[in-house]
């Protein structure tokens, strides 16, 4: 018996051996087999979560948030700076309002779990974002001269647009995390790469667009990224809801709320959530003065549309690696091991900015442009690695029932944090007085920034020190009975995407 289980257990040692000599000897097959496992691994998650669900996700993620938010940035900054002619502290505390409706997601996220519509929970909410989205850019294309006020309500629709389709689709990735936690980190690094793959190709055409056809011109492209939200609506099959008690929405609205109180009060709830918005907040956001410092002609390096659009899109690409690092090597690893070094690399990359801003690059004979390309591309890989933990995390604090009002919840609670960073940061940015053609004391902001980076390791001992794969909150709350009864099983879940089979 024993002779067996050791036979038993040497064999794959063996394959893997015979597997890596055939790959060193045949070095084709080996690039053969790296280029399909991404493939391989696509097709593992469409057999386990069913392909419309992977679609959805490449679709909201990868063309809608990545690709389409890609080209918005670039056009968006060089609207405000160029047609609206604000200052980099004004642009910075309007962008910050445009993801208002981001903050509100908890509210999407009740409608789509509570209020189905014409007896769908979620293709309805796909449909309307999509129309959203292509009314508000085709406003921003087509009207000449457009007041300030008018333009902000535009930008701010078109951005409830992406973050209505974000909500239901994160009710999707929830579910299937209750049901499947260990894909867990695969469904997110499925999220993240798909968002980082169309941020490079959006942010490869951003620059080019803008100088080809202005900032408006790139809103009118945008309809077609809101137009392939319509088509999620359309293609995605979902289990049909009968004889909906519309009567008791309101009551089903104070359930939810409670249950949401509820689990929030849960002590391995909270924490976490403090630490993320304690993070995101103290990362202070000033990214306007260095972008008006990036095109100014007289102080800064004078970057032209194409080169903004190419150094976001370097960005994109250490946001990609970011993932890949996190897939490959780091997805097992504790969430507070990944964050503690994610948080201090954090405040030490940002010193690089001060390192171009004094123009010591040039000293050292390395020109703006390729100096900027290292310090985007790794910014946002350590962004992204520090992200995805959070992401993991934040849908392993889901209760069975309302999980997509409870990630929206969390999602809602971290991008007040980050509303928090825009906003200080342009307060920074006005108390410096740094201006559309003053950046004397742009660095000391820099220097402000990478301290208050540091702060957040302190608070580690918030985030729990549990193994990632396993689930975090108790048995009690992953059951599949709804909380007070707040939705019943057979109407919420989608056919195709929990019941492959069918």
């Amino acid at each position: 018996m024993m002779e067996e289980q050791e036979e038993t257990e040497t064999e794959p040692l063996y394959q893997d051996a015979a597997d890596s000599h055939v790959r060193r000897k045949n070095p084709k097959k080996g690039f053969l087999e790296m280029m399909l496992r991404p493939i391989r691994w696509l097709k593992m998650l469409s057999e386990e979560l069913h392909w419309s669900f992977v679609l959805g996700v490449v679709i909201v993620y990868g063309i809608s948030q990545g690709f389409g938010v890609g080209l918005s940035r670039v056009s968006t900054q060089y609207y405000m700076k160029d047609e609206q002619k604000l200052q980099p502290s004004q642009a910075q505390f309007l962008i910050g309002l445009i993801h208002f409706p981001w903050i509100v997601k908890p509210l999407w996220g009740l409608l789509t779990d509570v209020v189905p519509i014409l007896g769908y929970r979620r293709r309805p909410y796909f449909i309307f974002a999509g129309f959203l989205g292509v009314i508000s850019m085709l406003v921003l294309s087509l009207h000449k001269n457009l007041h300030l006020g008018f333009a902000l309500l535009s930008l701010v629709a078109g951005s409830a647009g992406i973050a209505i389709a974000d909500v239901a689709i994160d009710a999707c990735v929830t579910q299937h995390t209750i049901s499947h936690p260990s894909l867990a980190g695969d469904m997110q690094s499925l999220c993240g790469m798909s968002s980082s793959v169309g941020a490079l190709l959006g942010f490869s055409l951003s620059g080019f667009l803008v100088h080809l056809a202005g900032a408006k011109g790139v809103f009118g492209f945008l309809i077609i990224p809101s137009s392939l939200l319509v088509l999620v609506g359309i293609l995605l099959r979902e289990s049909h809801v009968r004889n909906f008690a519309y009567g008791r929405v309101k009551e089903k609205f104070l359930d939810a709320s409670k249950a949401m109180w509820t689990t929030l009060k849960c002590r391995d709830v909270w924490r976490p959530c403090l630490y993320m918005y304690l993070s995101l907040a103290l990362g202070l956001h000033i990214h306007e003065g260095m972008f008006y410092w990036y095109t100014d002609a007289k102080d800064g390096p004078s970057f032209s549309q194409e080169i903004v659009g190419s150094i976001f899109s370097a960005g994109a690409v250490g946001s990609l690696f970011g993932v890949l690092l996190y897939q490959n090597y780091l997805k097992n690893h504790p969430f507070r091991d990944i964050l503690f070094w994610a948080q201090l690399l954090s405040g030490i990359s940002g010193l690089l900015d001060l390192v171009l801003v004094l123009r010591i690059n040039l000293k050292l004979g390395m020109p703006d442009y390729f100096f900027v390309m290292i310090d985007e591309a790794v910014s946002r890989m350590i962004g992204r690695i520090k992200w995805m933990p959070f992401l993991v995390l934040s849908s392993k604090l889901c209760p069975s029932g309302i999980e997509g009002t409870f990630f929206a919840l969390i999602m809602s609670i971290d991008h007040i944090g980050l509303l928090s960073s825009a906003w200080s940061g342009g307060l920074v940015l006005h108390m410096l007085n740094v201006t559309r053609t003053q950046f004397d004391n742009l660095w000391i902001a820099i220097i402000i920034r990478s301290l208050l980076r540091l702060i957040p390791i302190g608070f580690l001992f918030l985030i729990p020190r549990s193994d990632p794969n396993l689930s975090i909150l108790p048995p009690e709350m992953l059951s599949t009975k709804r909380v007070n009864d707040v939705l019943e099983p057979e109407n919420t879940e989608m056919a195709t995407l929990v019941f492959a089979s069918d």
